[in-house]
């Protein structure tokens, strides 16, 4: 789960971020001022920061280059929110060390494709890494599944959906969540589509004998765990 701290002073904008934000299975720490972002950055480094520009005493543009000149922060990643719109403030935005850019109002669907976009550009390997489950291997590099000597069939979208699943093994996700991180930017998709793929990655990883690896949580949504393949390996 990536951490995101929010540091926005208008507190009605700011519950509304963390809301969507915790809706789409992201862990938000709010902070109002530079100098409470300052103690939340110190206390644990975030994945990632949605920060004002205009914020009460310090500015969030002089924050962010306060954090580009320190080691520990310099990595971090960084998305300013604000209501300048012009495209010298964007500029200063961006040699200040911000990564993206966005000026209110904005949708909640381009703020979550902006920061699922920077999360990936911030973390490549993580995602071209195969990952193993009870078994089961996933290499999004060569776009291969398989367990011991059966490699496995999947299309696309149901491939997408195991690679999160294995990513984040034993979470439950609900539908929304699952639409969130695996469609993406689809907001117009039923969540009921989520449950026809779910059964067609179940149908899929059957050869493997590991269809049951895929649970479903009644009035939850579904999760990927590793004990029936171990039990079955």
């Amino acid at each position: 789960m990536s951490r995101v701290l929010v540091v926005e002073d208008e507190s009605a904008i700011a519950e509304l971020i963390s809301l969507n934000l915790r809706h789409a299975g992201y862990e938000v720490t709010l902070a109002a001022t530079a100098e409470q972002a300052q103690a939340a950055v110190d206390g644990v480094l975030p994945d990632l920061v949605l920060l004002d520009w205009m914020l009460p005493g310090q500015s969030g543009l002089s924050l962010a280059r306060r954090w580009r000149g320190d080691a520990r922060t310099r990595e971090l990643p960084i998305i300013m929110l604000t209501a300048r719109a012009d495209e010298t403030d964007k500029v200063a935005g961006l040699d200040a060390g911000a990564d993206d850019y966005l000026a209110k109002p904005f949708s909640t669907n381009e703020l979550m494709a902006r920061i699922r976009a920077v999360l990936r550009r911030k973390a490549p390997e993580a995602l071209d890494a195969a990952v193993e489950v009870a078994g089961l291997r996933l290499d999004p590099s060569t776009r291969r599944v398989s367990r011991g000597d059966v490699e496995l069939k999947l299309g696309p979208t149901e491939f997408r959906l195991l690679h999160f699943f294995m990513t984040h093994p034993e979470r439950v996700h609900s539908r929304a969540q699952l639409l969130d991180r695996v469609w993406g930017d689809h907001v117009f998709i039923e969540e009921r589509t989520v449950d026809v793929h779910v059964k067609r990655l179940r149908e899929a990883l059957s050869p493997a004998q590991c269809a049951q690896m895929v649970e479903t949580v009644r009035g939850a949504g579904y999760r990927l765990t590793q004990q029936v393949a171990a039990s079955q390996a």
